[in-house]
Order: structure tokens, then C-alpha cells, then sequence
């Protein structure tokens, strides 16, 4: 997919980063600076290729009880999707809590997963922010570890203009390969249609993570605009009726297989569809990842330790979810019983 001169450079990026060290370290490598550049030839199929992803996990970060990243445990975890069938993951996303790691974390854990798993998968990191500078720099650290492509999304909280936008999309796509996810619920802010439209013409643009339904994913193929779902409830359909070519999932953490049967069946599965939507239901009913979170240290995939401000969910919603989990057991990977657990079984970390 790229070249020989750029495996060794992630490499090296990768070394160091792994080792911890700051960010602006792994910066002064300046890869444009000695990388032979790729034929347009081959980043047009690198990108291509990336397209027609069908199954990306939001994957989840785990932590060891002192607040820091539980890497063997992630490991376990990545391995499992692999085997299930996941193509793709978002490393530190919503759901892997980027927004609650230091960028040397986020870095780490992108170069940690493309040096354990880069060539089974697609590793896509959650390098975007609200400042134009900021998710410029991380992009381009995530380029240098090795990631294939990154998430941006649009600047939350303060907003911008649609020039603005226009602005902020182009800069971080021509760091490289990029899906732009748009989730007015969590940034305050839409990303138009216009907007959508014109920087879908960047030949760095992989299609959009599309979260305000399937209306919308509809009409944006039919103007030839690439797209994944961003919500589960609505993926099979958004698959099967809407054009979109996969979903981005956070369902997937727990039943991998199920969420493949989903999005790569040649015909629609509206039974299977149907019997998983309580489980959709209940991973949402408080702010992702909370459930998510919960529902794998019942499980007993993750410890049960919460970096704040993220707290489980209560004992009665604990009870739902335990018979929930239960109904789809065998289709977890590496879960042997599903517990409710007791509140004190929990570990909160505020500093980490």
C-alpha cells in the first residue's frame, strides 16, 4: 500500500512513540522532509481500498487499576475483532475515550496498534479537534506511527463558518486518507451538505461517519458521496436500503460476528436486525461509552475501572443489560459468564 522507505520511517516513529515519548518528538522526524513521494497511482488505491470497508469497530481502551492503558487487554480485545471479522478500527475515538488521553497516549496507542496489527487491519486514528492547529499536529504524528487514514471531526463548541469548515477539512486532508464524521450531538454543530459536497471532491476524502440518519446517507450516495453509518440501530438499513457501505460501530466491541453477519450478508437480515435492537437500545441509554464500558467488565473482557468523568451504569440498568448480554453470550468473544457486579466492584480514576 505505500512505500518501503515509509514502513521503516513508521518504524522508527513507532519505537518512540511506544516508549512514551512526547509528541513534538516524534515530529521533528519531518517524514515529508525524506519520504520518496507515493505515486498518485497508488495512493488512489490505497484510498480505494480504504472505501470499501464494510465493518470499523470504535474501539474501546481498557485500563489497568491505576488509570493507565491496559495494553494486554487491548490486545485481546483487537485480536478478537480481527477474528470476527472487524476490518477496520477507530483508535481512540468517542468510544476508545481519545478525549480523555494525553496526545503521548493517543499517539502510543495508535503506533502500538498498527505495529501489532497494521497489516490484518485498518488502523485509523481519531487525530481530529476543535483547533485547526491541533488536529493538524496529531495528524500528522498519526501519519508518522503508520496510521492508514484518520477521523476528523468538525470544530465542536466554538463553531465556525462554512468557510471555516471548508478551511479546517481541506488543511487536515491533505495530511492524508480521512473520513469526516459529522455528529451534531456532541459538536453543537452540522456539517452542510454544501460543505459535504465540495470536500468530498479531495482525493484524500474516504466518505463521511454519518450520524443524523439514513435520509441523509441516502442522498449523499446518490450525489456519489461515500458513507458509514455512525449508529447501530440504523446500520442495517443504512447498509441494505440507504447505500452506505458499512457501519463504524461501537456494538461491534461486544458481538463482532453478529455486526459482520449485518453489514457483509449479500441480502438484507432483518431478523437478526430486529433481535439485536434492545441491545442497541440499551448501549445508548446513557452517553457512549458508558454502557459499553459496563456491559464488557460484566463480561469480563475489561476491568472494571472508569477513567471520570465516566462513571458504570446504575444497578437496575446493570440488570437489564446483564440479561441482554446473556441472550447473545456465545456471540461475545472470550466472555464465559456475564455478572451484574456490585458497585464497590468498580474502579473511578480522576488522576491517571
Amino acid at each position: 500500500m505505500v512505500s518501503r522507505n515509509f514502513f521503516l520511517l513508521r518504524e522508527l516513529a513507532s519505537r518512540r512513540a511506544v516508549g512514551r515519548c512526547r509528541p513534538r518528538a516524534v515530529r521533528v522526524l519531518t517524514v515529508r522532509a525524506v519520504l520518496v513521494p507515493h505515486p498518485a497511482s497508488e495512493t488512489r488505491s490505497t484510498v480505494d481500498r480504504l472505501k470499501k470497508i464494510r465493518l470499523v469497530t470504535a474501539i474501546k481502551t481498557p485500563y489497568l487499576e491505576n488509570g493507565k492503558i491496559d495494553l494486554p487487554a487491548y490486545d485481546t480485545l483487537v485480536s478478537r475483532q480481527i477474528t470476527n471479522g472487524v476490518e477496520g478500527l477507530i483508535v481512540g475515538g468517542t468510544t476508545g475515550e481519545g478525549h480523555l488521553m494525553s496526545w503521548d497516549e493517543h499517539v502510543m496507542l495508535i503506533a502500538h496498534t498498527v505495529n501489532a496489527f497494521g497489516d490484518k487491519l485498518a488502523v485509523i486514528g481519531n487525530t481530529g479537534s476543535n483547533s485547526t492547529r491541533e488536529a493538524l499536529h496529531a495528524t500528522e504524528q498519526g501519519f508518522a506511527v503508520g496510521m492508514h487514514a484518520s477521523l476528523q471531526i468538525n470544530p465542536y463548541y466554538g463553531k465556525t463558518s462554512k468557510a471555516g469548515l471548508l478551511n479546517h477539512f481541506n488543511a487536515v486532508l491533505n495530511e492524508g486518507p480521512a473520513i469526516v464524521y459529522n455528529v451534531p450531538g456532541r459538536t453543537g454543530q452540522d456539517i452542510p451538505d454544501d460543505v459535504v459536497f465540495e470536500i468530498s471532491q479531495h482525493s484524500s476524502f474516504l466518505g463521511m461517519k454519518e450520524c443524523t440518519g439514513n435520509a441523509r446517507i441516502k442522498n449523499y450516495v446518490a450525489h456519489g458521496v461515500n458513507c458509514w453509518s455512525g449508529n447501530d440501530d440504523e446500520s442495517h438499513d443504512a447498509r441494505h436500503a440507504s447505500g452506505a457501505v458499512g457501519v463504524i460501530s461501537v456494538t461491534s466491541n461486544i458481538v463482532p460476528g453478529l455486526m459482520h453477519q449485518l453489514m457483509h450478508g449479500h441480502h438484507p437480515e432483518p431478523a437478526l436486525n430486529s433481535s439485536l435492537k434492545e441491545l442497541f437500545s440499551w448501549l445508548f441509554c446513557e452517553p457512549n461509552p458508558i454502557a459499553l464500558n459496563t456491559a464488557l467488565a460484566m463480561c469480563g473482557l475489561v476491568k472494571p475501572v472508569f477513567r471520570l468523568p465516566y462513571v458504570p451504569l446504575n444497578r437496575q440498568q446493570r440488570e437489564k443489560g446483564a440479561a441482554l448480554l446473556t441472550a447473545v453470550q456465545e456471540h461475545i468473544p472470550g466472555c464465559r459468564g456475564v455478572r451484574v457486579m456490585e458497585d464497590h466492584e468498580f474502579v473511578l480514576i480522576g488522576r491517571h
